[in-house]
């Protein structure tokens, strides 16, 4: 008996060890949410931060609370509308003496977002508030914001090397074939690359002939934007002949990119902080280098969307497009569609802009959204269709239901083209002495057969759904543009374009941003922009997932880790564009058969991998290293 109570001492003893520690973990959460939370209240006099330890994105992807919990965390993402809104509100704000830029570890954006925020900086920077900028080394994403600044600091043991478009992209068709994977590949489009990965060994000459073109197009752009806002630097040798210049300079990059006009201060952060603290005052107490400080998420709390007016339902369209539902970061077809019908059912939207930030996926989805869309049309709701930094392939698609398309002329769009990819096992199995038998009733049982691989009835088959599919992409793009079927599949054939030559070859309207497509969206449903305002259709996040994010955000202010010098920043690019590839190759085998979507996208927009793919390449190299 004694042992019986000693035991059920024990298990209550443990319970109430458990209560306790689950209570200490609720208060805890508890007190970081509180503490963590936006404070809109707390604005006083000082320097709004920028400190961007992400990418800019137009849809940020909210974090996995689980994994944060566990210590995993996420790379934080930035909502561009965010950034341009706070920095247009404090080009006007008294309180607000001075922006400071800190990139030590920015992670990049595409070139139309850059643009914008690279135009929002120059508008404060012309009401006459200095703009500060600091990284230990500038990537070609920063600079292009930096450039903007009235005074660019570096680190003296830094430096900065422009690195421009391109680099290499990985080819699994050898691996493939050492695997004995059969790789079957069905696809309409000259230049659709999309596939070539798993069908070459390197790119087609078609592909790197388009390739070339847009980074042509979009590295003179960048020049052509650095230039106007550094006029005095010479940058040029840094681009042409940087081993000279550099060796000139005796390795020293740090002071070359000073000589050059491409820095205007070298200093520590220390340095640095004393200058920032000249301008926006300094809290009294503080060790030397701090000064007063208005973080930028307290910022965007003070100065939320407007609400007044007539109601324009601006609908998201940012990320990957896959099949049935999904968070924000990509793009569901059933939940964009649910969207959509929703907004139109409560009947108080007067126009629809759709904002398409997307390289494309899923063919059925990009229907599903589409025809989602054609419906507010049948509604006499007019359609404007804003594109940000691409709207290729399935992203296009989507894009044809509206009366009129807004791009930028750094927009990346077109790749008008289809594929399918189904991967079949029996040479894999053969390698390992497995085959595989079986009875068919009709050429089609069992198929497509992973274990015994397609039969020539199946690949007939696939082949003429995607070209069907294709039929479909143009007649759609023929009818929304006005072209004939014969134009728009010579312009098409997964061909991409920059926004200056889409809208020269008919398959954009106009240039401009999200708030030119809402003002258009008014005037075409008969209001004024000024008595109209944006209602974004979107899900919101949960409560639960909106706490964690907020705890993880506030440990990030002040105690991660600078981007190192400039071959830290360089080697941890290239492990970043390793881990998008694998999870690239992860995506096409578990994504949608039949897919639009743009391979050149990938490649320009910055190197933070998508959601997912770090963690998947630390468990490739752990298993490599065992």
């Amino acid at each position: 008996m004694k042992l019986v109570r000693g035991a059920w001492k024990l298990l209550v003893g443990i319970k109430d060890a458990l209560v306790l520690v689950a209570m200490l973990l609720f208060f805890g959460l508890l007190f970081g949410l509180l503490a963590a939370k936006p404070n809109a209240g707390a604005i006083k006099d000082g320097a709004l931060v920028l400190k961007l330890d992400g990418p800019i994105v137009e849809q940020p992807t909210p974090g996995d609370p689980f994994a944060a919990l566990s210590g995993g965390g996420s790379t934080p993402e930035y909502r561009l509308r965010d950034i341009v809104r706070s920095l247009d509100k404090a080009a006007k704000d008294d309180r607000v003496k001075t922006v400071v830029l800190d990139l030590d570890s920015f992670a990049g954006g595409y070139p139309a977002a850059l643009t914008e925020v690279g135009d929002a900086l120059r508008r404060v920077r012309d009401t006459g508030k200095p703009v500060l900028a600091y990284a230990t080394a500038y990537t070609d994403g920063g600079y292009r914001l930096a450039a903007n600044a009235s005074e660019i600091w570096m680190s003296p043991m830094g430096g900065t090397l422009f690195m421009g478009p391109g680099g290499s992209q990985l080819y699994y068709k050898g691996l493939i074939d050492k695997l004995g994977v059969n790789a079957h590949v069905y696809r309409v489009g000259k230049y659709k690359s999309f596939v070539e990965p798993y069908t070459r060994t390197e790119a087609s000459p078609e592909a790197k002939e388009e390739v070339v073109k847009l980074y042509q197009v979009l590295f003179q752009q960048w020049q052509e934007v650095v230039a106007k806002a550094r006029p005095k630097a010479k940058f040029m040798p840094f681009l042409t002949t940087p081993g000279a210049v550099i060796t000139a300079a005796q390795g020293n990059i740090a002071e070359a990119n000073l000589k050059a006009g491409i820095v205007d201060k070298l200093g520590t952060r220390l340095d640095f902080g004393k200058r920032v603290a000249q301008l926006a005052g300094a809290p009294t107490g503080k060790a030397p280098g701090t000064f007063n400080t208005i973080k930028l998420a307290n910022y965007v709390a003070a100065n939320p969307l407007p609400t007044a007016g007539a109601k324009i339902g601006v609908l998201t369209i940012a990320g990957d497009i896959i099949d049935g539902k999904s968070k924000a970061g990509s793009v569901g077809g059933d939940t964009v569609a649910k969207l959509v019908l929703d907004g139109l059912a409560k009947k108080d939207l007067k126009a629809l802009v759709v904002r398409v930030d997307s390289p494309g996926g899923s063919a059925l989805a990009s229907e599903d959204m589409r025809r989602a869309i054609i419906e507010a049309k049948a509604q006499k709701l007019p359609i404007v269709v804003s594109m940000g930094n691409m709207a290729a392939s399935g992203g296009y698609w989507v894009a044809t239901a509206g009366d009129v398309i807004f791009a930028e002329p750094t927009t990346i769009t077109g790749s008008i083209g289809i594929f399918g990819i189904i991967p079949t096992f029996e040479n894999t199995l053969k390698k390992i002495g497995l085959t595989s038998d079986g009875v068919r009733t009709t050429p089609l049982s069992g198929q497509p057969d992973i274990y015994g691989g397609t039969t020539p009835e199946t690949d007939t088959i696939f082949q003429a759904g995607i070209e069907n599919g294709y039929r479909q992409f143009i007649t759609r793009v023929a009818n929304a543009r006005k072209m004939s079927l014969e134009r728009v599949n010579e312009i098409g054939q997964g061909r991409v374009w920059d926004g200056g030559t889409a809208r020269q070859l008919g398959l954009v309207d106009r240039f401009g941003g999200l708030q030119d497509a809402i003002d258009e969206a008014a005037k075409r449903a008969g209001l004024k922009p000024a008595d109209v305002h944006a209602e974004y259709l979107e899900k919101k996040p949960g409560a639960f997932a909106m706490m964690i994010q907020q705890v993880l955000s506030s440990g990030r202010d002040d105690d991660d880790a600078s981007a190192g010098d400039a071959f830290t920043r360089m080697a941890a690019n290239r492990r970043a564009v390793f881990a998008r590839a694998l999870g690239d190759v992860k995506r096409i085998g578990t994504g949608a058969a039949i897919q639009a979507r743009c391979l050149e996208c990938d490649g320009i927009g910055g190197t933070a991998p998508r959601p997912g793919d770090a963690k998947l390449l630390d468990l490739v190299l752990a298993r490599f290293a065992l």
